[in-house]
């Protein structure tokens, strides 16, 4: 059965991965003409992102990452930005 879900429920939902981590807090649905295109995530603190960033604010993950949402929202682990700490 869907349940169905205001955006405006939605902001400062927690996030997780599908790992567990805590991944951060919705600050926005990106919305095209009729649907849901993905959402800005943002960066919190003691959160797997802001220890992956470093210092930017956030990142957008696209809706087909999405798995569930409920009281949390639960994300595939492919939305973890990739980082090499020897690149720097």
């Amino acid at each position: 059965m869907i349940k169905m879900k205001r955006i405006a429920e939605t902001y400062d939902m927690k996030v997780f991965t599908d790992t567990g981590d805590y991944f951060g807090d919705i600050e926005e649905a990106i919305v095209t003409t009729n649907k849901i295109f993905g959402w800005r995530v943002k960066s919190t603190r003691n959160s797997f992102l802001s220890s992956v960033l470093g210092s930017a604010k956030g990142v957008i993950v696209p809706h087909q990452l999405v798995k569930s949402m409920g009281d949390i929202m639960i994300i595939s682990k492919a939305a973890i930005p990739s980082y090499n700490p020897e690149e720097e």
